[in-house]
Order: C-alpha cells, then structure tokens, then sequence
C-alpha cells in the first residue's frame, strides 16, 4: 500500500515555517507556524556552529560589534564637548590657538582630547583589527586615563575656568570605565561562552562514526528513501537515481540543505544539553537551547502511537496535503526540485495569537534522507527568483532545522517525533511574544497530526485488508 505514496511529497517546501516539516509548521502562529517547520532540524545544538564550518565563523561578533561602536562613541562625545568648550569664550579659531597652538598644561582641554583619540585608536586596533581575546589592552588605556586625569585634576586650574572643566574630565573618566566593564563582563564572557559551546559541538561530531550518507531518493513510486550507504558527497551526485544539481545556483542550493542535515545530525547527539520547557497533558515537551548567533531554538519531542513510516509520510514526503489538516499552515507550494533529494518551497503560515501575529511567509531548501532507523528532513532559509519578497506579507526567516522520526528498536508500531525550530518571524513583534506562542504552537501542530494520523489509521486498514 505504501508503494503507491509518491515521492513527490518530498518537495515538501522547506518554508521557513513549513519547510522543515512540510507545511505544517505554520500552523498555530502563521509566521511562527512555518518557521518553526523549517527550524525544527535545527533542534537545539548551536545550530550556527553545527553546520557552519569553524572557516565560516562570523568574523567579529556581535557583542565585540557593540563595543567598538561604543569606543566609537567615546571619541565622538569627548570630542563633541571639547568643541562646546571651544566656542563658549571665543570663536572657535581663537580658542584652537590658545589651546592647540599654545598648549598649556595647566589650562588646556585638548589633550583631554588627545586621550580620547588614543583609546579610540589602541581599543580599535587591538579588538577590532586584531580581534585580541586579552583584557591587556583595555587595561592600560583606563589605566592612562585614569593616572592622567586625577592628574590633571590635580594640578590644574581647569575648575576655575568653566563647567567643562568639570565635565570632561568626569565624562572621560566614566567612559573610559564603562569601556573596561564593558570588554571583561560582556564581550570576553559571551565569547567564551559561545567557544565553549563550538568545541563542544565539533568534539561531538568528532566523536561519532564517519557519516553515513544516503542513496538519493529516486521518483519512482516507492513512499520511502533507500538506506544510507558510505560514500562521499561528490559519490552522491552520482549515485543520483534521478534528477542532478547541474548549475551553480542548484549545487548551492544542495549545500545548503547538505549543511543544515549536518546541523541536525549533531543535534540529535545534544540532547542532554536540552532544557525542559514545558510539556502537555499527552506527554508532548518543548525544550529550548540557547544557539550562538542564532538565539533560542525551540525542540517539541513527542511519542507517536504508530510506525515511523506513516508520520514520514504525512510530515515529510506530503507537504502540499499538510495544509488539508494543518491549520497552522495556509499555503505550501514547491518552487523547485533541485536534486532526487533537495528542493526548494515557498509555504506560508496563518495568522496567530488571536491576529497579533500576521501571516508570514517563507522560502526554504530542504533536504530529506534516511539514515539506518532515521528519517530526517532538514532545510534552511534560502533565495528564489520565483519568489522574491512582496508586500503582501513580512518574510520570515529560518535557521537550519527540521523534522526527525525515529523508529523503534523494539516496537516498529511506536515511533518518536523531533520538530527543532529557530526562527526569525521579522517584523516589529516582542521577542517575549513570539517565546510565549511557540510552545502553544508546537503542542497544536502535534493534536493536528494525531488527528490525521487517526482518521488515516481505517483507512489503510481497510486498503490493507483488501490488499
């Protein structure tokens, strides 16, 4: 009975929502709905660093990103109030004269000036040319600022001149400290963290045995992929049963959906850094894994009371039939079957909680395999020329992610579904909104699904029965 499935199912779209697992993701939050499909590989390992290769790292992170635009601004503020200073006794040239040209010690702002240029240029070197890990170089520049402003202070008759004689040097001060907080609580302890969170990703991956990679899905008309066999990538294209990835933009296109599978594959091994969530009166739980660069992934695992094969079925290969029984999603459209194993999608989640979140829509490229007692589906956020941003609705955005069903060693009528989701609904919506919706979301695609799965159970009975 399952032969008459046709693989055609497998252009699930990756849809930012729905691409992950077919449509279905954008059920119960539209933007959320679909994200969450196409995020659900990405189930909770640092996704950015499971399938992006420690070459492709982001070059300077965000929080260092931050800093320096802050030192930035320390420059531009010092400089701001010494202008200020400049014009409030005399015009502007005469006053450069008398502080520049006739520097004084004892009189003069502008080497408060000057000090500002040099932290400016020593912080900028040392953390944003040369990307340093060391908290030496903040060190001396507040260390300078500091000696030579008390000194200043001192010895000085700056009070006696005018409120900036108060001000600058306080406004120095305070920066050139928020400057050193800044670099030893924030950036140095985030950046760390996330190294951590890498190397425990690779030495996971490092770990395992050598990948198995699968036999590419023909489009014939049996309802599943062939086992895995070893071999290189390169062996795939070959191996193809089917259709190839022939120009450049199709070979993108399959590393991307080949990347985002890996994401998955070593995600699965992290489940122990998993934290729980929440979990429903059937026994459904949501976990949440903190994800460098990419934020909170939401993971739904849940117990399935019926073979692996048929939930592949209905959430893998059908995703155009998704949006018959998954409300979370109104629209699943397959732009492009790229290889036997890739394709690209265009889904479209409905709206959520209670409006306040609109439609939103995506394109993903998925990638659908079976490895030993595996079915996985996973895909990310890509580009199509057929459907380019519009109006109509916000584009969301989707991570690497996507759906897994596990068969059982010992019972092949039960099975467990993973749905790992990362997503970026963009638009102007409160992250603590979006958190919140999630779960709920993810819990309602699970009672649509074993819905579907129960009005399906009499009929393949029956078809089964007749076979």
């Amino acid at each position: 009975m399952w032969r008459s499935v046709k693989i055609t199912c497998l252009t699930l779209k990756l849809p930012k929502n729905i691409t992950k697992g077919p449509c279905f993701i954008g059920g119960s939050l539209p933007a959320i709905a679909s994200l969450n499909a196409s995020y659900s590989t990405s189930l909770s390992l640092p996704s950015p660093y499971l399938f992006v290769p420690p070459a492709e790292r982001r070059a300077i992170s965000d929080v260092r990103r931050t800093f320096c635009l802050f030192v930035t601004f320390d420059l531009l503020f010092i400089s701001l109030l010494w202008i200020i200073e400049l014009n409030i006794s005399s015009t502007i040239w005469n006053s450069l004269e008398n502080e520049v040209v006739h520097y004084k010690f004892s009189s003069s702002f502008f080497d408060i000036f000057l000090l500002a240029m040099f932290r400016f240029l020593c912080l900028q070197v040392g953390y944003a040319a040369f990307r340093l890990r060391h908290w030496w170089v903040i060190a001396i520049t507040t260390l300078v600022t500091s000696v030579f402003l008390v000194v200043k202070v001192i010895v000085s008759d700056l009070l006696s001149q005018n409120a900036f004689g108060y001000v600058l040097p306080i406004a120095s001060f305070v920066v050139a400290w928020l400057e050193t907080w800044f670099l030893d609580f924030k950036v140095l302890t985030q950046e760390a963290d996330d190294e951590r969170a890498y190397l425990a990703v690779v030495n996971a991956a490092c770990e395992r045995a050598p990948m198995i990679y699968p036999r590419a899905v023909s489009d014939g008309q049996f309802y599943s992929p062939p086992e895995s066999v070893a071999g290189s990538e390169e062996d795939l294209d070959e191996e193809g049963l089917g259709r190839r990835a022939v120009t450049a933009q199709e070979k993108e296109y399959v590393r991307q959906g080949r990347e985002a599978l890996s994401v998955v594959e070593q995600i699965l091994t992290q489940e122990e850094n998993w934290k729980f969530e929440k979990n429903n009166d059937i026994g459904d739980s949501v976990y949440t894994l903190e994800i460098p660069f990419h934020g909170k992934t939401f993971i739904l695992k849940a117990f399935m009371q019926c073979p692996a094969e048929l939930v592949y079925q209905e959430v893998i290969l059908q995703p155009e039939k998704m949006v018959q029984w998954n409300k979370t999603v109104s629209a699943c459209q397959i732009l492009q079957r790229v290889d036997d194993n890739t394709l690209v999608s265009y889904d479209v989640s409905a709206g959520a909680a209670g409006g306040v979140v609109s439609a939103r829509d995506f394109v993903n490229v998925r990638r659908v395999e079976r490895k030993r007692d595996c079915y996985l589906s996973a895909g990310m956020a890509t580009e199509h020329e057929a459907k380019p941003p519009s109006g109509r609705y916000v584009r969301g955005e989707n991570g690497p992610g996507g759906f897994v069903v596990l068969k059982s060693s010992s019972n092949p009528s039960v099975c467990t579904f993973i749905w790992v989701l990362n997503t970026d609904l963009k638009g102007r919506l409160p992250r603590y909104l979006i958190h919140q919706s999630l779960a709920a979301t993810m819990f309602e695609f699970m009672s649509h699904l074993r819905q579907r799965i129960a009005d399906l159970r009499p009929s393949l009975r029956s078809h089964h029965h007749h076979t």
